[in-house]
């Protein structure tokens, strides 16, 4: 089988990971890729759909695999089915659950999945007079794609009213958030559950926590994510098929109902609240850095699950995840998330049977040199019995590679787990 994969973070570096393990693959080709996948990295615009799809055409690509949300939102996927190639990953219209958060509440209660109150405005005025009328606090979101940074959670009314004028009136986020939904502030922990779907059968393959603050006890701005680890601690099997019924089986569902079957990864992101699980988002692709503690945990041939879901005969593939845990610790240019430096000296480091790097905002300098080209480098991955077995193995190197341009929080884990060897610098 002949695959592209779309995409350039960690994230597509896990999956070209996963892909290169099958006997099913014949060869790989990633478009644009970074310095992990150098060897399988094509020059190809992937904003480019009538492009990709010549090239497709040309190769004679069997399956294509998309890392990123902005394409599938796109709708590469509908470009490439109309060309007869298929697509890990959701159309236009199924990618909506992620591309807009308005549409998503709305999906969420005509399906009956459990979610905050919430109200969608394209006034300033008028959203601050709903959250002056309301009992509760409430979170700033962007309708639109921003990369991960359109959600502000305020700590007072001045915070609110500042981050709701800024995206409406102020275009902080351009288009994305010229509307924006007002949601409850929900109080709990919070976790992922990640599926894949072929638009009528639904395998729940993990839970994994994020953790999006840039600072120590999860302060400071929301990032793209600064470490997280799988599985969540006292989600054993019977509770994860109870939260996949709740959020992923339903979600699939309605999506066929509208006529709109859904293909690919779905990732229910929830918040465990005092009152029961709720709705926080859902994204249309494999989180990052969650990819990088999912993947390396999945036992069965990956590629023969992504292509079985492209392909609609995902009931006929078992999928089979390792024992234990993975952790894994973002390793950051200062700066990070507001101004990362760029050219920052990047550590080759290698992998050994329980830790793996997967890189990200990396790029080769004219000497042959790795070196930064994003705000999120490498992320570091270690597997074990449990977490502080998992975590320990990270720090250990990350400790290594950390100070000369480059930190990391030293707390990944730090709700469930001893280990505090890291220290951010």
């Amino acid at each position: 089988m002949k695959v592209l994969l779309i995409g350039s973070g960690g994230r597509e570096h896990a999956l070209a990971q996963v892909i290169l393990r099958s006997d099913m693959l014949t060869s790989l080709a990633v478009a644009p890729g970074n310095a992990g996948t150098q060897d399988q990295n094509i020059r190809l615009d992937v904003a480019d759909t009538n492009g990709v799809v010549n090239y497709c055409q040309s190769n004679g690509i069997d399956l294509v695999v998309v890392g990123p949300e902005a394409p599938l939102v796109a709708g590469i996927a509908d470009a490439l089915a109309s060309a007869g190639i298929a697509c890990f990953g959701p159309s236009q219209a199924a990618a909506q659950l992620e591309g807009s958060k308005s549409f998503t509440r709305a999906f969420a209660e005509s399906c009956g999945i459990p979610s905050p109150a919430s109200k969608t405005f394209t006034s300033t005025v008028d959203a601050i007079a709903w959250f002056d009328e309301q009992p509760f606090d409430v979170v700033v979101k962007a309708d639109g794609l921003a990369a991960g940074k359109g959600v502000v959670i305020p700590e007072s009314r001045d915070e609110t009213i500042a981050a709701i004028t800024s995206m409406i009136d102020g275009g902080a986020l351009g288009v994305s958030g010229s509307t924006i939904v007002l949601e409850e502030r929900m109080a709990g922990e919070e976790l992922s559950l990640f599926g894949v779907s072929d638009g009528t059968t639904v395998i729940a393959l993990a839970t994994a926590q994020d953790h999006k603050r840039v600072g120590e006890g999860d302060t400071g701005p929301n990032t793209g994510g600064m470490g997280a680890f799988s599985p969540v601690p006292g989600i054993d099997a019977a509770r994860q098929a109870e939260l996949a019924s709740l959020f992923l089986e339903p979600a699939i569902a309605g999506m066929t109902a509208a006529g709109t079957p859904y293909v690919g990864v779905l990732f229910a992101g929830i918040m465990l609240t005092p009152t029961g699980p709720k709705l926080v988002e859902y994204n249309c692709r494999f989180g990052d850095p969650e990819a990088e503690v999912i993947l390396p945990m999945l036992e069965s041939d990956g590629l023969e699950l992504f292509a079985a879901a492209a392909n609609g005969t995902l009931d006929q593939v078992t999928v089979e995840m390792r024992d234990g845990v993975a952790a894994t610790v973002v390793v950051c240019a200062d700066g990070y998330p507001a101004d990362p430096v760029k050219g920052v000296a990047v550590p080759d480091l290698g992998s050994t049977h329980d830790v793996c790097t997967f890189y990200a905002g990396t790029t080769r300098d004219d000497d042959g040199h790795l070196v930064s080209s994003g705000g999120r480098v490498l992320a570091v991955t270690g597997m074990g019995a449990d977490l502080d077995t998992a975590l320990s193995s990270v720090y250990r190197l990350v400790d290594q590679v950390t100070g000369h341009g480059l930190f990391a929080r030293g707390d990944i884990g730090w709700r469930h787990s001893s280990v505090r060897s890291g220290k951010s610098t």
